[in-house]
């Protein structure tokens, strides 16, 4: 970062090359795991092997000879390290002094090794017995009214395990399942289910080896599923071409150097990826993506006109398609002065993507959570369907959209009945399986969750995996109200800030990690996922445990409903936790649609596809038709420009994922050794009178009253659209609203934060 002040920070490589082995070798030696970890990295997203935990991109039938990225290295490392958190640790910190801690330092401690309690008067953690541990936890439960408590998952959990746990809630009486998806990609299940009628995507892989282009909106590829830089590669070589929009560059839609290529690494020659990449304001592709349709129907007037033949897929429309003439409508009174404006692109920009995409016979469609995590994110999916349908490119093969989630299962855990939603659940053959009367109320979600703790409402959280505290907007007002909770019970496999925040009655269980062998009574287990593009993969642990004390977390969860729940001759928790398969067997029974023989097909080369209506142009949408919508507005944002408001973008760094902090490298933005920086245009800089080094505050500009501020973040030049700001995440979670979220989901909008830049302490680091 020891630039000229007029230059901004940025990375000059492509994405993959030396730059990832370096990192995944930097990791290695910090972790120090042992060797073993390589056999494990070998067999890392292969048929008959380990699931890497990181992200949810999927497992091809014929895998590279080193399937995992940078990233899912780092989180094997991670997973694997030598170094252990163990009940003496505990003894020495108290949990006052380590709340002081980096985020980075406490998961650097290690494995944790035994389950402890929280004891309030020595405030530290105490070791517990697992029998002990159950007793009391399931003790504390019966006593709560089981509506005042609520059930959460991280994405990492097994299809298995997800099971279980939400069978669990429901058994107990709730629907209160918040996972992490409602953090980001709950505006894809909600959102994309509005318009074609299914929750998920339409892609398969094999459609990347047909389309002839690809569109990208707000998903960062090269940092958050760098394994789908393959087949990307790939695509491009043959011709394929990628319009890519993102406020942020980012190398990996840039260009590619594949670590598996001798060629490629020697030569350090570079696959450019993106034709044309766009840095679209934060909130604008609304209004980038009505450019795009207007011009793709101001091109089938006029061939029309022409040639009384149209470049719009009317026969798809008219079979398959309501509300085209009200989009038309709509698009057709949209200016291009306001498209401009709120997309901050050109119309000639915005011209040149749309003769691609009207040249291209077959287009896919990507986004991540730049789309997702907005106050009207879930329009934003309306619109890129609406461009899509033009020319019936959902259906067919080749073709289609592809929202890329991020946690390797998150997807999986709501196939399987993680859900507040009681109608997306199927409760009559769970009440058949297991003789009961499942709750029919709504469940809360994330956000829900979050109000209802705030509001008292909440008497116990019980955390399967991740860093729920960390990992929520409104972190001041949550972490005083996390506290006053009577239970939190917290299942992880390292130690995060959320274990340090602590309920009047508080419980830390560790678990085994995904790349441990997991031994029951029938012997080795194997564990299930579903990745992004709706596919089923086994995974087999062969690693020893960190400890001999730790559980599988369908261990520990059956542990805690056994403890917890009356005894029920069809509910054979017991039987269960020894022998997975016949937990496989259950959710065969439950979604016999989607899982039939599901036992007999857990290593298919590719995974077994799980399938989708919306594919086969089986429409469950209201119509019964897939729905063009009209949008509300053209920017997603949710709030107005104002002078002195900037709109703030949370990033990760590719030495994160998620809340996990593998180190202070964002080597692909070219930010070394801190993570406290606001990133800023320099042309933005001179105009507020900031000048690079300067440290500076970010306050809320939220209407809501509420004073908010994340403070010591140095001014770092970078390449970004006028009148926003971008800092990374979970930094900057104080500042997000828990009302700023996207309107039909509820997810957190995380990717455009109204904030202003408090300039008072003109110092230099």
């Amino acid at each position: 970062m020891d630039k000229p002040e007029d230059e901004t920070v940025h990375y000059d490589g492509p994405a993959g090359g030396w730059g990832s082995l370096k990192g995944i070798s930097r990791i290695y030696a910090k972790e120090l795991a042992s060797p073993a970890v390589i056999e494990t990295l070998r067999r890392q997203n292969k048929p008959g092997g380990f699931m890497c935990v990181s992200c949810a991109w999927t497992k091809p039938a014929h895998p590279h000879p080193a399937e995992f990225c940078e990233n899912g290295a780092k989180a094997t490392l991670w997973e694997l390290t030598s170094r252990r958190c163990t009940p003496e640790f505990f003894d020495r910190h108290s949990v006052s002094e380590l709340k002081e801690w980096p985020d980075h330092d406490l998961e650097q401690e290690g494995r944790l090794t035994h389950p402890m309690r929280y004891d309030r008067a020595s405030d530290r953690y105490l070791p517990v017995s697992w029998a002990e541990a159950f007793r009391e936890i399931g003790a504390e439960l019966r006593a709560l009214d089981p509506k005042s408590t609520a059930f959460y998952t991280s994405g990492r959990a097994s299809l298995e395990t997800s099971y279980l746990y939400a069978l669990f809630a429901r058994l107990y009486g709730h629907n209160n399942l918040p996972d992490s998806s409602n953090m980001c990609h709950e505006t894809t299940s909600v959102g994309l289910k509005k318009v074609t009628g299914s929750p998920v995507g339409t892609c398969v892989l094999s459609d990347f080896d047909q389309c002839d282009a690809i569109f990208f909106f707000g998903q960062n590829t090269g940092s958050n599923s760098p394994r789908f830089l393959h087949p990307l590669q790939e695509a491009v070589k043959r011709g394929c071409r990628i319009v890519t929009f993102n406020p942020v560059q980012e190398p990996g839609l840039i260009k590619f150097v594949n670590p598996q290529s001798p060629t490629e690494m020697l030569t350090k020659k570079s696959t450019p990826i993106s034709e044309l990449y766009f840095q679209v304001r934060p909130g604008g592709d609304i209004a980038a993506i009505m450019g795009l349709c207007k011009h793709v129907l101001a091109r089938d007037a006029e061939l029309f006109a022409r040639d009384k033949r149209h470049l719009i897929d009317t026969a798809f429309i008219e079979q398959h398609c309501h509300g085209y003439d009200d989009f038309v409508a709509c698009a057709n009174a949209a200016s291009w002065e306001e498209i401009e404006r709120e997309s901050g692109l050109s119309r000639a920009d915005l011209e040149a993507a749309a003769d691609i995409y009207c040249d291209a016979e077959k287009v896919i469609g990507i986004y991540g959570m730049g789309v997702t995590q907005h106050v009207h994110g879930s329009q934003t999916i309306g619109m890129l369907v609406n461009l899509l349908l033009l020319r019936g490119n959902i259906g067919r093969e080749g073709a289609g959209i592809s929202p890329v989630r991020g946690h390797s299962n998150v997807q999986g855990q709501r196939t399987v009945g993680i859900s507040e939603k009681p109608e997306l659940v199927p409760n009559d053959r769970l009440k058949r399986l297991f003789d009961f009367e499942p709750p029919m109320d709504k469940g809360m979600n994330t956000v829900e969750a979050c109000e209802g703790i705030i509001a008292g409402k909440v008497k116990a959280f019980v955390s399967l995996g991740g860093n729920f505290v960390r990992a929520i907007p409104e972190r001041g007002k949550m972490e005083g109200a996390w506290t006053k909770m009577h239970l939190t019970v917290q299942i992880a496999t390292k130690l995060n800030r959320s274990h340090l925040i602590n309920g009047e009655i508080a419980y830390l269980l560790p678990c085994l990690g995904r790349s441990e062998e997991d031994m029951q009574a029938s012997g080795p287990q194997t564990v299930t996922m579903e990745d992004s593009l709706s596919c089923i993969h086994g995974s087999v642990g062969k690693r020893k445990p960190a400890s001999e004390h730790l559980l599988s977390e369908l261990a520990i969860v059956t542990g805690i409903a056994k403890e917890t729940l009356p005894p029920n001759p069809k509910v054979r928790w017991d039987e269960w936790v020894g022998d997975y398969g016949k937990v496989r067997d259950l959710i065969e029974a439950s979604y016999p649609d989607k899982f039939t023989d599901f036992n007999d097909r857990l290593f298919t080369p590719g995974g077994f596809y799980k399938g989708s209506k919306a594919r086969e142009r089986i429409w469950k949408a209201e119509s019964g038709k897939a729905e063009f919508t009209v949008p509300t507005t053209l920017s997603s944002c949710g709030f107005d420009d104002a002078p002195g408001r900037y709109r703030l973008i949370t990033l990760r760094s590719n030495d994160q994922f998620n809340t996990t902090i593998y180190g202070y490298s964002d080597r692909m933005r070219g930010i070394e050794g801190t993570r406290d920086v606001l990133l800023i245009n320099p042309d933005e800089m001179a105009r507020a009178g900031l000048a690079a080094g300067q440290v500076v505050a970010l306050v809320s500009d939220a209407e809501d009253g509420v004073h908010r501020e994340v403070g010591g973040l140095t001014v770092t030049p970078f390449s970004l659209p006028d009148r926003c700001v971008a800092a990374y995440y979970p930094e900057m979670n104080p500042l997000v609203p828990l009302s700023h979220h996207d309107k039909l989901s509820k997810t957190p909008a995380a990717k455009s934060v109204p904030v202003r830049i408090r300039a008072n302490d003109c110092s230099s680091r």
